[in-house]
């Protein structure tokens, strides 16, 4: 299947202020050097997904200097592309309403690809994923639409866009933070949470773009998804079917965080730390790249192509993952704020 990939990452996050004061929230450095971006990238990437333009709008300038400096390496010597597009100025006054409305301003440019499904994911979760896993339970139900799902626990439901499904799994209602969230069917203690990342059918996606902007809709969760589960097949991707390699037996199974405030961004950072953290940052199997991995990969490509060097003297990519693995000092961050799932 040949997915083309839009990554919404225009975020204000005006509940991480003061750390978005001159950034926007996929631009935030996380942990050991990478930033919240780096996570829905690499998913991608190690998914096979090799074409992928970054929406941004609000203070995109690091963002940019960051998608140059630690991704674009990545797709010098290969097919693909990954390209930070910002609002067009002759639409609605140069900027993005919504996510939505970021989507319609550039879907001539993915239908430009001929792609057989588009992926519209969010750029400020943290989680590892493999996207081709989602794409099969799509083609397999013949799905118009996917939504990836996490269960979380009803109390904490009104805080998501919440779905409502059939046994099968087929989305027959969503609502963006409900007051009564709808439970799974067979679990009366959890709901599903759309965690911001769909597949669409791509004629599908045009007309549900082409309509939203029509009535002066802008955004996915409010307007667009809920109007297409009236009309169209839209299924629900259980996030906690997906395997990904190498996760420990000591690590908490289909993590996932919406960071999206400063004590939840503490939580997951803390997630990561100790010799046994619940979302362990190093996996060789399914690697979360960044800046710092970009630039051992320039040093790798730079001794080898060197003359006074020979090859078998240089280091393996490996090997310089592996240092890359041990850098940066734990921080002392504690919170107890946490998303329990399922």
């Amino acid at each position: 299947m040949k997915i083309v990939a839009l990554v919404l990452a225009g975020g204000e996050g005006t509940r991480l202020h003061p750390l978005t004061a001159e950034h926007a929230k996929p631009a935030l450095p996380f942990a050991n050097g990478y930033r919240i971006v780096d996570f829905v990238l690499s998913n991608l990437v190690n998914s096979g997904i090799s074409t992928i333009y970054v929406l941004a709008q609000y203070k995109p300038e690091s963002l940019m200097r960051h998608i140059a400096a630690a991704w674009a390496p990545w797709f010098d010597d290969g097919e693909g592309l990954i390209k930070v597009l910002l609002p067009r100025s002759n639409t609605l006054a140069g900027s993005f309403k919504g996510t939505a409305d970021a989507a319609y301003q550039y879907f001539d440019v993915l239908q430009a690809h001929a792609p057989d499904a588009v992926a519209v994911f969010a750029a400020d979760h943290i989680y590892r994923m493999d996207v081709r896993q989602m794409a099969r339970h799509h083609g397999e139900r013949g799905a118009d639409a996917t939504v990836a799902a996490v269960a979380v626990p009803l109390a904490q439901a009104s805080s998501f866009g919440i779905m409502s499904t059939d046994a099968d799994g087929r989305v027959r209602e969503f609502r963006e933070k409900p007051r009564v969230p709808f439970a799974i069917p067979g679990d009366p203690l959890h709901a599903y949470a759309s965690m911001g990342n769909y597949l669409f059918r791509p004629e599908l996606l045009g007309d549900a773009l082409r309509e939203a902007r029509s009535r002066g809709e802008t955004d996915f969760g409010r307007d667009v998804l809920p109007s297409l589960c009236a009309s169209a097949g839209v299924y629900a991707y259980d996030f906690a079917r997906n395997v990904v390699p190498g996760v420990q037996e000591y690590e908490e199974h289909a993590y996932w965080r919406d960071v999206g405030t400063l004590s939840a961004l503490a939580a997951a950072q803390q997630d990561a730390m100790g010799h046994r953290p619940r979302f362990n940052l190093w996996n060789r199997r399914w690697p979360i790249r960044g800046e710092y991995d970009a630039a051992l990969m320039a040093k790798l490509r730079d001794w080898r192509e060197a003359p006074e060097v020979e090859e078998v003297e240089a280091p393996s990519l490996a090997v310089l993952r592996r240092a890359a693995a041990s850098r940066a000092a734990n921080r002392d961050r504690h919170s107890d704020e946490r998303l329990q799932t399922s």
